[in-house]
């Protein structure tokens, strides 16, 4: 029997067996063969049972592999491996056995009480058959294929293995040492040798569930190890202002850069970005203030989809490399003009934020518009309300100035042009605002023309009408005609009133 360390279990087997086999030794009863025959069944229905659980065992690595392939693909290849070797060891011994019997009556095992068969099978003189032979390496056979297929972090699984494979020579009662075979097979009969068989494909599939249930337990050994884990700053906010506390806490996350989730949920978006156990966010931060940061992990355990929750938040705050240079003296707004502003406070969201001014209105987030009225200056008043309720507010002073004078311009071209006759009576009249800060659609509504040596014309609209056009056709060439007081407005904004717009001087060129 091997030694080591034994279940109460297995020593009781070992123990009955032993003291069959001693009673063998001296007699040849039938009904102690009979009873070998309970020994039997008794493995053979341990047998059925173990191989249903490890069945099960198996089951249950193919679905964990499933649901986390790279922690369970290794474990499952392994138990797979051992699976091939157990199952080829059994059958071998499951062999020996139906060729030991063939063409006898088995109901009984008082019909095997013959010494021969297996002795002459295995023995000669002093030495073993070919047959005895091959049933020793395939015993270091099994071992070895056992011991490649778990590695050397199985080493406690492989000890237990080892022993009760073992094959040393064993010591009788007289104190002489017989040979592992001989001592277990020799001179036995056929009852005895078939239990031995049967029992040796016990050990098999315990050794195989052995197999299974330290890969089990070895990768939750390392799940649960605090190896895993790491210490995790939580801070109660995420942006604290100069002058206060930190405040938060400690604790200790799992990490495996094995894990993997079904789908990850991201403020209602799917993310897909997984690495090494890890969801790698990667998004817009969005706009000053403070932003949260919902949704779920999904993943599968024993065959149900389960889900984490996500809830966190963080502080969205300016560049800190982002100067803030102004020129005291342009801070100016324009009447007539809606001019575009960027109304902020640092870390804090921008619906906590307001800011009045005559003629101010929000567009929206920190996007503002201020349309001036009246007087020389305006103050804009802005305040806010931080994470933590505090209110804070600032003030700033701009100037008011009006729109510059627009210059005349006749083809795009201001100034004093020189232009053939017919291209004049064509051209269209404007006016522009060079260099200004704003682009404003200015529309021509009038001006008035004047030929030398001619009346003065009214013309109404931006191009010359057929009175202005017969007094040009009075004019001589080379002379210079004018283009005067000319009306502008403000496309859209008819109320606001431009200042003198310049006049355009043409040089008649034919």
């Amino acid at each position: 029997m091997a030694g080591g360390t034994q279940s109460p279990r297995q020593k009781m087997i070992n123990l009955m067996y032993l003291v069959f086999i001693a009673m063998i030794a001296m007699t040849t009863d039938k009904e102690i063969l009979n009873a070998f025959k309970i020994f039997d069944v008794k493995f053979t229905s341990s047998n059925t049972r173990l191989e249903q659980e490890n069945e099960l065992a198996m089951a249950g690595l193919e679905e964990k592999a499933v649901e986390q392939p790279a922690k369970y693909e290794p474990l499952l290849s392994k138990a797979e491996r051992v699976k091939q070797v157990s199952d080829d060891f059994y059958s071998y011994l499951g062999n020996i056995k139906d060729t030991l019997t063939e063409g006898v009556d088995t109901s009984s095992y008082a019909n095997l009480d013959k010494t021969a068969v297996l002795d002459e099978r295995w023995f000669t003189g002093d030495r073993y058959t070919k047959k005895g032979e091959a049933f020793l390496a395939k015993i270091d056979e099994y071992k070895a294929e056992m011991k490649d297929a778990l590695g050397p972090e199985f080493s406690q699984v492989n000890a237990i293995i080892e022993r009760t494979f073992a094959v040393e020579p064993q010591t009788n009662k007289d104190g002489k040492e017989i040979a592992w075979l001989r001592y277990n097979f020799e001179g036995y009969p056929l009852a005895a040798s078939i239990t031995r068989f049967t029992q040796m494909q016990n050990d098999v599939r315990t050794a195989e569930s052995e197999v299974y249930s330290s890969l089990l337990q070895g990768q939750l050994s390392k799940d649960v190890s605090l190896s895993n884990y790491q210490a995790i700053v939580i801070p109660d906010k995420t942006a604290f202002f100069s002058g206060e506390n930190f405040k938060g806490k400690v604790v200790l996350g799992r990490f495996d850069n094995s894990l993997n989730f079904d789908k990850v949920i991201i403020n209602g978006t799917e993310v897909d970005n997984l690495q090494a156990g890890q969801v790698v966010l990667d998004f817009p931060a969005g706009n000053v203030g403070t932003r949260k940061i919902s949704g779920e992990l999904v993943y599968t355990e024993e065959g149900e989809p389960k889900s984490i929750p996500i809830n966190s938040e963080y502080a969205v705050i300016n560049k800190p490399n982002s100067a803030t240079i102004s020129a005291d003296k342009m801070n100016v707004v324009y009447r007539g003009v809606a001019n575009p502003m960027t109304i902020s406070f640092a870390g804090v969201a921008d619906n906590n934020v307001t800011a009045s001014a005559p003629g101010l209105s929000r567009a929206s987030g920190s996007s503002y518009v201020m349309n001036p009225g009246q007087g020389r200056e305006v103050t804009i008043n802005v305040s806010g309300t931080l994470a933590d309720g505090t209110k804070v507010s600032d003030s700033k002073q701009f100037r008011i100035k009006d729109i510059p004078s627009p210059i005349g311009a006749v083809r795009g071209e201001d100034g004093i042009l020189k232009m053939q006759r017919n291209s004049l009576e064509i051209s269209e009249v404007s006016a522009k605002l060079p260099d200004f800060d704003f682009e404003l659609n200015l529309r021509v509504t009038g001006f008035k023309f004047n030929v030398p040596g001619q009346p003065t014309v009214q013309v109404s609209g931006n191009k010359l009408d057929s009175r202005a056009k017969d007094v040009l056709r009075r004019a001589q060439r080379g002379s210079t005609v004018q283009i005067f007081d000319i009306d502008a407005q403000i496309a859209g904004n008819s109320s606001y009133r431009l200042k003198k717009v310049s006049p355009v001087l043409i040089e008649l060129t034919n």
